[in-house]
C-alpha cells in the first residue's frame, strides 16, 4: 500500500512539472512573436507586411505600391506611439488612463481603424477586399481565443 502511495505520488509530481514546463515554453514562444518586428526599421516592416498581402490578395504592383505607402504610415505611427508609452513607464510618469482618455484612445484608433478601411477599399477589388476582410476577422477569433485560453490558466 505504501509503495502505491508512493508511486501515485510520484506520477502526480512528474505531471505538475510537466505541465509547467509546457506553459513557460508557451510564454517564451508569446515574448518571441510580440518581439518578431521590433528589430526592424519601419520600412522594412512595410515592405515585409505589403508583400504577406501580395501572397494572400494576388495585388498587382500599383496596388502594391500604394498598399506599401499605406503601410509605411500605419508602421511610423505605431512604432512612434510605442516608444512614448515605453519612455513615459522607463520615467515613472506613466499612469492608468482615466476612463476619459481610455474613451478618447479608443474612439480614436476606431477613427483610424475606419480610415484604413476606406483606404483599402479604394485600392483592392470586391473579391480582395471581401478576402482581406475574412481575413482579419479570422485572425481576431484567433487572437480571442487565444486570450481566454490564457485568462483560463491564469
Amino acid at each position: 500500500m505504501k509503495k502505491l502511495v508512493v508511486i501515485v505520488i510520484a506520477l502526480v509530481s512528474i505531471q505538475a512539472f510537466a505541465q509547467s514546463h509546457k506553459g513557460e515554453q508557451r510564454k517564451g514562444e508569446h515574448k518571441e512573436s510580440v518581439h518578431r518586428f521590433n528589430d526592424f526599421s519601419p520600412e522594412q516592416i512595410a515592405i515585409l507586411q505589403t508583400k504577406k498581402m501580395t501572397l494572400h490578395l494576388d495585388l498587382t504592383e500599383v496596388q502594391q505600391r500604394e498598399i506599401q505607402k499605406i503601410n509605411l504610415a500605419n508602421t511610423i505611427e505605431r512604432k512612434a506611439k510605442m516608444e512614448t508609452r515605453k519612455k513615459m513607464r522607463e520615467s515613472g510618469a506613466f499612469e492608468k488612463p482615466s476612463t476619459e482618455e481610455r474613451f478618447n484612445m479608443m474612439n480614436e484608433r476606431l477613427d483610424e481603424q475606419i480610415a484604413r478601411k476606406k483606404q483599402m477599399q479604394a485600392i483592392l477589388s470586391k473579391e480582395q477586399f471581401e478576402k482581406l476582410e475574412k481575413g482579419v476577422m479570422h485572425k481576431h477569433m484567433k487572437q480571442r481565443k487565444q486570450i481566454k485560453r490564457r485568462s483560463k490558466r491564469s
